[in-house]
């Protein structure tokens, strides 16, 4: 392959990753509709901020991996590394990565004209947070609830608030919800590289706990994940303005225990696996997420 050419871009930017990104948005946008409030402008900047945001995550894990020498191909159990591999050289990257966050802070600015100035705070831990993940945090066994924070919390409550202009309990939970199932993504790549990782001093969740105990916190993360917004369509929960108020007993309120059904064949899967060949459980669970994301909305949308 051609060194910095397109193609390479392309690998390094991990298209496969960019579902994750665009879940919660889609999500966050479905529970808006569904309230009777949106407006196109600002969901596509919502989607092509957090896109940007994701391929810029991704330019700089590939870089400071490379440099931390993490990812040497000898050793290396996940899918190649642009930097490592050589498609990219490490100054290319570095522009990169300037670039996407550049466009990052470029297409979110605009969106204090819908939700306020405030969003510029979020802006600016979402770029600092992108960088700490990979050359502190996931180290330090926090990669987790950055995941949380940043795969649900934020972008789910922040592209709802823009289209609305406030805040749920319902929402919180669907938040919630899809950071922890986002996080399992994190549980198995986590769980493929344990001895790696445990070698080179990084202490991850896996690491700490052990092997078993993160299979069983995969199949716990999809269940919560399911059930908190069972929770969020119960009359009984919820308190103030009932966004979701519909009965416990709607069939399309059940529509995401669907996702069980796959997640639950990953989880199997995982268990029986070990080194490269859990890079399939880590491309099924990608897939189960963005199913999470599509049961969710579609659950929303016909409850409209």
């Amino acid at each position: 392959m051609e060194t910095n050419s397109i193609h390479a871009w392309w690998l390094a930017a991990r298209p496969k990753t960019l579902t994750g990104a665009a879940a919660p948005v889609m999500v966050a946008l479905s529970a808006a509709w569904k309230d009777g409030a949106f407006s196109v402008m600002p969901a596509l900047l919502c989607l092509f901020f957090a896109l940007l945001m994701q391929v810029d995550a991704n330019f700089v894990n590939d870089y400071f991996d490379f440099k931390k020498g993490r990812d040497e191909r000898a050793t290396r159990l996940g899918p190649p590394r642009a930097c490592s591999e050589g498609w990219i050289t490490p100054r290319a990257m570095e522009w990169g990565i300037g670039i996407t966050t550049l466009l990052s802070c470029l297409t979110g600015l605009p969106l204090v004209l819908w939700g306020g100035w405030w969003l510029v705070a979020i802006g600016v831990a979402c770029v600092v947070f992108c960088f700490l993940y990979t050359t502190l945090l996931a180290g330090l066994g926090l990669g987790d609830v950055l995941v949380l924070v940043f795969f649900g919390l934020v972008p789910v409550c922040t592209t709802y608030f823009i289209q609305t202009g406030e805040m749920t309990l319902p929402v919180l939970l669907l938040s919630i919800g899809m950071g922890l199932a986002t996080d399992c993504l994190l549980i198995v790549n986590n769980y493929r590289d344990r001895e790696q990782d445990l070698t080179a001093g990084k202490r991850t969740i896996v690491v700490l706990f052990g092997g078993r105990f993160a299979e069983w916190l995969y199949l716990l993360l999809g269940i919560v994940a399911v059930l908190l917004p069972l929770l969020a369509a119960s009359n009984a929960f919820l308190t103030g303005k009932a966004h979701f108020s519909i009965s416990t007993t709607s069939l399309f309120t059940l529509i995401p225990l669907l996702y069980l059904i796959p997640h639950v064949g990953t989880w199997q899967r995982m268990k029986r696996l070990s080194g490269r060949a859990l890079n399939g459980v880590l491309g099924a669970t990608a897939a189960n997420i963005f199913l999470y994301a599509l049961l969710q909305s579609l659950s929303l949308l016909l409850q409209s």
